[in-house]
């Protein structure tokens, strides 16, 4: 691929001069059409070697668009901020919102390369990140985030040329250069540079994240390029309402005659369970003593914890989080209570809201509901299509993958308590002026649909219960013995982690 642009590509003035200004007025007008509809949000990854003009493509696109729409969102080497996160965290935290485009420097593609020509990787572990890459980049395109990936290939030769002629000292102004291959030297490594770049491309050119590898040899040409490819693809996503679903899987048809039972795991809990007050009050101490403990020691603070509490309506979820919070210093700790979306989440892929709240190495991070409202509330009340939360199943772990090697602990639980407990606890939160706001009447409005909501939870369970991220199912029709569950739980899980 990388010989193919080796041709001749290059454009004179006279011909550029023809060309650029109904270029510029044709993106300004899909810039503007992106920005009113505000549908989709344009990310354009601009990769290649150092000398191949990559901050040049970068202002020449400044020129020519609306700067009021556009964002440049460049990275290197991870700050402190970042390192003490999932290195994914930084580009979720720069999302863009629906109706702009982001320009993109140091991209997720470098650092995997970048390793891998280091030998800092190896094979395997290469080809597992371009995996999960494909994956993470069909999710954002799911959720109408158009990645364009461009390579800027110029001879070594012809770098080499340019980054020796813009280090000389002083003279006229010179363009500015952008260095992301600093740690790459000599012949041999810029050959395995480009050998292992064009695997990386080949291995993650899919239909809805293509790679263009794009002729630099030639300033002119290449930003007019650059250019005609972001305006073709603003052009066509701006002709399409929403990328078009991925076709079901086919099911074999039914057998009528044959009714096999399903089986639960919600509904063979064993929720008589419980404990005295006298047990209760000796183990909390003891447990959350622990906990202090572990959530202060050195060891956490080269880890992280996120703890994810899903259950029914009244299940009591906000009691449990109140007794672990206790064990906590407050200034290392935060509860994310997690509700309908607003407009600013809704101008982006789900998961960001909850990338923004991923807690700093030595911090736990509380979350009342959670990235699960997609496979729950979200899939039964028909908020999303079925498309959807079918894939988010894989999203999900992919997500907690990364926290997990990122050395944020993830527990979640499951708070469950039977029909007539529900209606109890409803009836008596109705009752009581201090837990009126407690309720609403989407909560009676969800017991019609119990059945529902229990398939939803099993096959959440089922789906997305990795080794690294289990779930905990807590039998919550007594409060006390529930607490104590989750307390042990967090305390067992930290102390097998750390």
């Amino acid at each position: 691929m990388f010989d193919s642009v080796r041709l001749p590509h290059r454009l004179d003035k006279q011909r550029f001069a023809a060309l650029s200004e109904p270029l510029r007025e044709r993106l300004l007008d899909a810039q503007f059409e992106l920005a009113e509809r505000k549908h989709k949000t344009i990310l354009l990854l601009i990769n290649g070697s150092d000398g191949a003009g990559k901050g040049e493509v970068l202002n020449r696109l400044y020129d020519w668009l609306d700067d009021h729409y556009l964002e440049t969102l460049s990275y290197g080497p991870p700050t402190e901020e970042e390192r003490s996160r999932p290195l994914e965290w930084r580009y979720w935290r720069d999302m863009p919102a629906n109706g702009r485009v982001g320009l993109v420097l140091g991209s997720w593609h470098h650092r995997v390369l970048r390793d891998r020509v280091l030998k800092r990787t190896d094979r395997d572990a290469f080809n597992t990140a371009l995996e999960e890459i494909n994956r993470v980049e069909e999710m954002l395109y799911r959720e109408n985030v158009v990645v364009i990936k461009v390579w800027l290939h110029v001879a070594e030769e012809e770098a080499r040329r340019r980054l020796a002629k813009k280090r000389e000292p002083e003279g006229a102004r010179r363009p500015p250069t952008v260095i992301e291959w600093d740690e790459i030297h000599g012949a041999e490594e810029h050959k395995r540079l480009a050998r292992i770049a064009l695997e990386m491309v080949e291995k993650t050119s899919t239909g809805y994240a293509p790679w263009e590898v794009v002729a630099a040899e030639d300033a002119r040409y290449r930003d007019a390029a650059v250019a005609d490819l972001l305006l073709r693809t603003l052009e066509r996503e701006n002709a399409e309402s929403a990328p078009a679903p991925a076709p079901p899987a086919p099911r074999p048809p039914a057998a009528a005659h044959i009714s096999l039972p399903r089986v639960s795991l919600v509904s063979a809990l064993d929720l008589t369970q419980s404990v005295d007050a006298e047990t209760y009050a000796a183990s909390l101490r003891d447990l959350q003593q622990r906990l202090g403990d572990l959530a202060t020691s050195k060891k956490f603070a080269r880890r992280g914890l996120a703890a994810v509490f899903e259950g029914n309506d009244a299940a009591g979820k906000g009691g449990a989080i109140r007794r672990v919070r206790a064990a906590l210093d407050p200034r290392r700790f935060r509860v994310h209570g997690v509700a309908a979306p607003t407009d600013e989440e809704h101008a982006r892929p789900y998961l960001w809201r909850f990338w923004r709240n991923i807690p700093r190495l030595g911090n736990v991070a509380i979350f009342d509901r959670s990235w699960y409202g997609r496979v729950l509330v979200e899939r039964v009340e028909g908020f999303c299509s079925r498309e959807d939360w079918m894939r988010a199943y894989q999203e999900i772990n992919d997500f907690e993958g990364q926290l997990a090697r990122a050395g944020i602990i993830v527990v979640k639980f499951w708070l469950a308590i039977s029909a007539d407990e529900q209606l109890a606890r409803l009836k008596d939160r109705e009752a009581r002026r201090t837990k009126r706001y407690k309720i609403t009447p989407d909560d009676w409005r969800n017991r019609e649909k119990w059945p529902l909501y229990e398939e939803a939870t099993n096959e959440m369970i089922d789906r997305t219960s990795a080794r690294g991220a289990p779930w905990t199912l807590v039998e919550a029709n007594d409060k006390k013995f529930a607490r104590l569950k989750v307390l042990r739980t967090i305390v067992e899980r930290l102390e097998q982690e750390l």
